[in-house]
């Protein structure tokens, strides 16, 4: 695979299909009310994410005020990858009964999760096992909003746009975990012997004011998901009255068939590996993020700016690079190896940089919220190659 633009081999469907295509189809029909299902997808994706990343940022101030280990808080973590295991059914799902079907039952595991994680019980032990059970559930509905963009780009955009709507869709799951990033640490206090300097005196915060800070923050995410579950039971249609384009139309393989096809299919087997492997490292590292930077003496809330401007720049990044790919069709390719290289770099300077004892390299409080451009090139350039999948991008 060379830097070059795309070549008309490269821009075949992956699954082609079995049947002949009619020569015409009545598509083309664009409405505007695709922007609304956009944004309440995407807000949906938003609290999805910042449920996700919601104890990375604050462990120092979790292990005050419940007594969470930095063992708790990975799992708290990992919670979100595992809840990809029984991904096969929400595709599934998402393919038989439409995107409304499976977006209810995704909104409704993460009401249900928030509201677990929400109990005020005094007994710790119980309150850990709710709180993972609420980190659990939320973690179930991430393949939908981790994968559904496409598919809702597909069914509601026409060409021109669907690589900006893509990005849009995917990216706002990234930017809930950039809000976590400045929400959690900004509203709940972190012990004062974590700060860089302090010592251990009196005048600590005690872990009782902590836990209520904490629990204001999970009542607010409590209610906010339940305001969109609400929306999306009063509307949000699985698929417009008339598709927009001719993909959006087409008859669908069968999807034991297709599955099948797909995984013998090594060029879909690359670009899936080429997504999942940025996009799986960048998410457990900036879900530890706070664990990771506190030997480096970073703050709870220097860290959190850390991963709220890396998160913040790949999101901005990615939509004017999906939008510039929209625009100059046949060059995906090339943009996405310069992403990727971007991003290499990105983490071998912040590692070095984290790494003061090997080399010599500027690392100061100051410079520590500049220094992470990671995910300025992790971010968009994973997203923009789950275009690639689509049959016609």
């Amino acid at each position: 695979m060379g830097a070059g633009s795309s070549t008309e081999a490269e821009r075949e469907p992956l699954i082609a299909p079995s049947y002949a295509e009619p020569p015409s189809l009545p598509v083309n029909r664009v409405y505007g009310r695709r922007w609304l299902v956009l944004g309440l997808f995407s807000l949906l994706a938003l609290m999805q994410g910042m449920v996700w990343n919601f104890w990375g940022p604050i462990q120092n101030s979790a292990a005050r005020a419940y007594g969470f280990t930095k063992s708790d808080i990975a799992v708290l973590v990992l919670w979100g990858p595992v809840g990809f295991v029984p991904w096969l059914l929400f595709m599934w799902l998402m393919d038989k009964k439409g995107l409304r079907v499976s977006l209810l039952l995704s909104v409704f595991l993460m009401l249900l999760g928030a509201a677990l994680r929400s109990i005020p019980v005094t007994d710790q032990l119980l309150r850990r096992w709710l709180i993972h059970g609420g980190q659990l559930l939320n973690g179930l509905a991430g393949p939908t909003f981790m994968s559904a963009g496409p598919f809702l780009s597909t069914t509601w955009f026409p060409p021109d746009q669907r690589a900006t709507a893509t990005a849009v869709a995917t990216l706002f799951s990234y930017l809930g975990g950039a809000a976590s990033f400045v929400v959690g640490p900004l509203v709940v206090p972190a012990p004062n012997d974590t700060q860089p300097g302090a010592t251990l005196a009196a005048t600590a915060i005690p872990g009782s004011s902590i836990r209520d800070r904490i629990q204001l923050v999970l009542y607010a995410e409590l209610a906010a998901i339940a305001v969109l579950f609400s929306a999306v039971l009063l509307y949000f249609p699985s698929r417009p009255p008339m598709p927009p384009s001719v993909a959006a139309a087409s008859q669908r393989l069968s999807y034991r068939s297709s599955i099948c096809r797909l995984l013998s299919n090594v060029r879909f087997l690359m670009i899936a590996l080429a997504y999942a492997v940025p996009t799986g490292v960048i998410a457990g590292w900036s879900g530890v993020l706070d664990m990771v930077l506190t030997p480096a003496k970073v703050s709870q809330v220097d860290a959190g700016w850390i991963g709220f401007w890396s998160t913040v720049g790949g999101c901005v990044f990615g939509v004017a690079m999906a939008r510039f790919a929209d625009s100059i069709r046949g060059m995906l390719k090339l943009i996405l190896i310069l992403m990727l290289a971007g991003a290499s770099l990105s983490s071998t300077w912040f590692t070095l940089t984290c790494l003061s004892r090997v080399t010599h390299l500027p690392s100061t409080a100051d410079s520590a919220s500049k220094k992470s451009p990671l995910y300025a090139g992790v971010t968009q350039s994973s997203d923009m190659v789950r275009m690639v999948m689509k049959p016609d991008s």
